[in-house]
């Protein structure tokens, strides 16, 4: 196999949320194993996880790539080529700082593989660029740019012509010095040299204006195969077990019994505190309803004590109304008997006048 894992650990997968680029959604229902990948055939490291047969971390690790701690427990690492953010939740924080290490580790190794190839790859395009010998190369040869090879590779289709096959300016002024009669052959040369040259610059135009179309074959085809290199690393994967990995499934199917229990024991806690939510949703409306029934009771009675002012004040005046009318009485009583004690007087007066007139 060209691709081994070579360090594993367990933890609760994260992506960024594509639309607000803010929220974590988990991509795992439970912790789960990632691990670093080294593939010795392209010289890379990358991160892969599987939740079951989905692989739900694939990233290439590069060297402009940063893994940052965000908490104890928490760490994530920017993926352009999977334009997204992966994120990662650790039991401890020994199992986060370890795996940071082992990020800066294979990043520092990524980016020497890159600058050996870089140098592989400058060695290889200096020999085309310059004649044997040190010498330049024809003005009437045409340069033709390196162009990417389509399996993506940095290898250069040099178009330039072997310039062995050009005599050397040394020898041309020794052939036409000795043998006049070589004129016609070198001119026939030239003549040959300008057609190769007319059909280089046609063919040169050609590609260029066919860069566009293979540039995007190009794409495509690259977007094929990093699907398959999908597909291919998630089959490798699945055959890669090893009865350690069988005996980490044992110890995960324990902890997925353990959780499961857990969870029950927090969906049951859970229910308990949406009844108990719910009474106090019930004890809060009726609290709400006593209260209103408490206001509108003091309104009334603020309404009854005002009433009840109003009727002692009108039965303090009608009191001393009916003194008052007491007290006219009794003097008219009085008057009233003065005047019938006159009467009286004047009847007895008036019997005694009759009685002395007979």
């Amino acid at each position: 196999m060209g691709e081994q894992p070579i360090y594993s650990t367990r933890a609760h997968v994260f992506q960024i949320d594509p639309n607000t680029k803010k929220n974590w959604l988990p991509t795992s229902k439970h912790a789960v194993t990632v691990s670093y990948f080294y593939d010795s055939t392209r010289n890379v490291y990358r991160i892969i996880s599987l939740d079951g047969t989905k692989a739900i971390i694939n990233s290439t690790i590069s060297p402009n790539m940063t893994f940052t701690k965000t908490s104890q427990k928490f760490g994530q690492w920017a993926d352009s080529r999977a334009n997204t953010v992966y994120g990662l939740g650790f039991s401890t924080e020994h199992h986060l700082t370890k795996f940071a290490e082992k990020f800066a580790e294979y990043k520092e190794a990524a980016r020497l593989a890159k600058e050996k190839s870089q140098e592989k790859s400058e060695m290889a395009k200096s020999p085309s660029q310059e004649s044997p010998g040190g010498e330049l190369s024809s003005p009437l040869t045409p340069v033709t740019p390196p162009m990417e090879n389509i399996n993506g590779t940095d290898e250069i289709c040099d178009t330039t012509p072997n310039s062995d096959s050009l005599p050397g300016p040394a020898q041309n002024a020794l052939a036409f010095a000795h043998s006049p009669t070589m004129t016609k052959h070198w001119e026939a040369e030239l003549e040959a040299l300008k057609g190769n040259n007319a059909k280089l610059t046609a063919a040169l135009l050609e590609s260029t204006a066919n860069v566009k179309q293979w540039k995007q074959q190009l794409a495509a085809y690259q977007e094929e195969a990093e699907r398959l290199h999908k597909r291919v690393t998630e089959l490798e994967c699945q055959s890669n077990q090893t009865p350690a990995i069988k005996s980490q499934k044992t110890e995960l199917n324990q902890t997925i019994e353990e959780l499961e229990n857990a969870l029950r024991d927090k969906e049951e806690e859970m229910e308990k505190l949406k009844e108990e939510l719910e009474n106090m949703n019930d004890l809060m409306e009726q609290k709400d309803t006593l209260t209103q029934k408490l206001e509108e009771t003091e309104l009334r009675s603020r309404v009854l004590e005002e009433q009840l002012s109003g009727a002692e004040q009108r039965l303090e005046d009608n009191q001393e109304e009916q003194e008052n009318f007491r007290k006219s009485l009794r003097t008219l009583l009085e008057l009233l008997d003065g005047k019938i004690f006159e009467l009286t007087e004047l009847r007895d007066t008036l019997a005694r006048l009759i009685e002395e007139a007979s």
